[in-house]
C-alpha cells in the first residue's frame, strides 16, 4: 500500500492518507466548514514535511473550489465584481505569504512559523466553534440564553474612502476593506494552507454587510484563484507541491465531501459541530505539545 511522494522525498501509505483525506471531506460536507485546516495537521502528524502539507494542500483546496464555484455560478449566487476586489487583495497578501514562507525555509525555521499558526487559529476557531454550539444546544432544550445586540445596518466600510457599487450585492462601500481582507485571507493560505473561509465568510456577513445567499459563492471565486495562485508560487519558488499527494488528497476529499453532505441533513448540526470543534482543539493541544516538549535528540545533522 506504499507510494513514494517525489518531492515529500518519502514513502507513505496511500490507503492512509486517502481515507484521512475522504473523513476531513465528510466531516467538510457533513458541517459546511472547509476543512483545509484540519487535514494539514492531520498530515504533519503522520510524518509529512510541513512544508510540503502546506504547499500541496494549496492545490487541493484550489481543485474542491473550483467544482464548488461551478455550482453556485449556475445559481447566479456570485458577486463577481466583489470576487475580482477580494482577488486583489488575495493576490498581494498570497506574494507575501509565500515570500515569508521562502524566507522562513531559507532560515531553518518554517516548521515553528507553521506549528505556531495554526495553534492560534486553531484554537481560536475550536473554542469560538465549542461555544457557538453548546449555546444552540442549550437554547434548543429551553434554557434561557442571551439574545445578542443588534447589529449597526452600517459599518466602518460604508464611512472609508474610494466607495464603489456592487450591483449584485446591492451595496456601496469602500474598496479599502475587502481590498485588506482578501490580502489577510491571501497570507494565511500561503503560510497555513488553508482556503481560509473560516475569516471570509464571517467578515463578509458582518463587516461588508453582503447577503447571505452569494457569501458562499462569492468566497469561492476568490479561494480559488488565490489558491491556484499560491500553488504556482510554491511550485515556483519553494518546490514544495507534491502532485501525487495532492491527486490522493483531492479524489479522497471530493469523495469524501459528497457522502457528508448526504448524510448532514439527517443528523443534528449543533452536536456534529461539538465533535468537530474537539477535534481542532485536540490538533491544537498536540501542535502546541511538540513545540514545547524536549526533542529526542538535540542535535541533529541533516
Amino acid at each position: 500500500m506504499s507510494i513514494y511522494l517525489p518531492i515529500a522525498e518519502m514513502p507513505v501509505n496511500w490507503l492512509l492518507i486517502f481515507v484521512l483525506s475522504g473523513g476531513v471531506g465528510f466531516l467538510s460536507g457533513l458541517t459546511g466548514v472547509g476543512g483545509g485546516f484540519i487535514l494539514t495537521p492531520l498530515l504533519i502528524f503522520i510524518g509529512i514535511p510541513a512544508p510540503v502539507a502546506v504547499a500541496t494542500q494549496a492545490s487541493q483546496i484550489a481543485a474542491t473550489s473550483a467544482s464548488g464555484l461551478w455550482a453556485q455560478a449556475r445559481r447566479n449566487s456570485v458577486d463577481w465584481r466583489m470576487g475580482l476586489l477580494l482577488t486583489c487583495g488575495g493576490v498581494i497578501g498570497g506574494a507575501f505569504g509565500v515570500t515569508l514562507f521562502q524566507q522562513a525555509m531559507r532560515l531553518g525555521q518554517i516548521d515553528i512559523v507553521i506549528s505556531l499558526f495554526y495553534v492560534v487559529f486553531l484554537g481560536a476557531i475550536g473554542a469560538m466553534m465549542l461555544m457557538e454550539s453548546a449555546s444552540a444546544l442549550r437554547r434548543d432544550k429551553g434554557a434561557p440564553v442571551r439574545m445578542p445586540l443588534n447589529r449597526p445596518a452600517r459599518t466602518i466600510a460604508h464611512r472609508l474612502p474610494l466607495q464603489l457599487r456592487f450591483p449584485r450585492s446591492g451595496l456601496y462601500i469602500s474598496i479599502i476593506p475587502p481590498l485588506v481582507l482578501g490580502a489577510a485571507v491571501g497570507a494565511l493560505a500561503a503560510i497555513m494552507g488553508v482556503g481560509g473561509a473560516f475569516l471570509l465568510i464571517p467578515a463578509m456577513i458582518y463587516l461588508l454587510r453582503m447577503p447571505t445567499s452569494i457569501v458562499v459563492g462569492t468566497s469561492m471565486f476568490q479561494i480559488l484563484c488565490v489558491m491556484a495562485l499560491v500553488t504556482m508560487l510554491q511550485a515556483m519558488l519553494t518546490q514544495r507541491v507534491d502532485l501525487v499527494l495532492s491527486a490522493i488528497l483531492i479524489t479522497g476529499g471530493v469523495l469524501g465531501a459528497q457522502f457528508g453532505a448526504r448524510l448532514g441533513a439527517r443528523l443534528p448540526a449543533e452536536q456534529v459541530r461539538i465533535l468537530l470543534a474537539a477535534l481542532i482543539l485536540l490538533s491544537a493541544i498536540k501542535l502546541f505539545w511538540d513545540l514545547v516538549r524536549p526533542p529526542d535528540e538535540l542535535y541533529v545533522l541533516s
